[in-house]
């Protein structure tokens, strides 16, 4: 594993094994995770919160299957807002989605075996172009990831919204009477995927923002008004560790 480049903005907490207990309900209303027993596993944790991604995922990888959607999201998010070179962001997105996809098999009902698969493949289809993927057949591999997340744990307010974005985007993409055809994907079932993210996970400044680019996506202009209160409240909501600042920073430049 080559060096990782480090997070450039300042940490809004700098979290320890107590903090983060305390904190873990809210940091991860979002993926569902369970908070960990096992105090190394929580102790890798708080690697990731604290920005600390390449360690993060070394920590993971040597605790084996325990630690194994720890070490994909690690990867993910890095690749996503740090990894400033194209070709190896791709290669890390795919590197976690191999994982993901072997731990389905050795843990068919843990929803983050499947749940970082279609993250990391969407990240992925997103960088080559959503049009690219959908013609190689990433588009179909993602939903059915996203929908057997939500099988196994339908308070994934992650999964919804992910699943909800794969609607809009192919919607965005193709037009609808191709997407409801050849891709499941309409309209109507994004915005229920959207409003039951939102349901789940209010509080989110993620679940807010995509929300309100989702509502854009599939509706236009009749929803401005909404999506733009949306985002206001996003604006509003402090970042709580490291993934959440990557991504209000992010976010900021689109």
């Amino acid at each position: 594993m080559s060096d990782w480049i480090d997070c450039p903005h300042p940490l809004p907490v700098r979290f320890d094994a107590d903090r983060l207990s305390a904190s873990w309900e809210r940091l991860h209303k979002g993926d569902a995770e369970p908070m960990p027993t096992d105090p190394d596993l929580l102790q890798a944790w708080v690697l990731f919160h604290n920005g600390e991604f390449q360690r993060a995922t070394q920590a993971g990888l040597l605790l084996g299957d325990a630690g194994m959607n720890l070490a994909n999201k690690a990867t993910c998010i890095y690749a996503t807002y740090l990894e400033p070179r194209e070709q190896r962001r791709e290669s890390l997105l795919l590197e976690a989605a191999a994982r993901a996809q072997a731990l389905q098999l050795r843990q068919p009902d843990n929803p983050g075996a499947w749940y970082w698969q279609a993250y990391a493949l969407g990240r992925y289809s997103q960088g080559i172009s959503v049009a690219k993927a959908l013609a190689n057949g990433l588009g179909a591999r993602i939903k059915s990831a996203l929908e057997k997340t939500i099988e196994r744990a339908p308070q994934h307010a992650d999964a919804h919204l992910a699943l909800g974005t794969f609607h809009a985007e192919v919607i965005d993409k193709v037009g609808r009477m191709i997407a409801r055809i050849t891709y499941g994907a309409t309209a109507e079932a994004g915005l229920a995927l959207f409003q039951q993210a939102h349901s789940l996970n209010p509080d989110s400044a993620i679940t807010l923002t995509e929300h309100a680019r989702g509502l854009l996506m599939l509706e236009g202009r009749r929803q401005l008004s909404t999506a733009t209160e949306l985002q206001d409240r996003a604006a509003s909501i402090e970042p709580l560790d490291a993934m959440e600042q990557l991504y209000l920073e992010t976010a900021r430049l689109d």
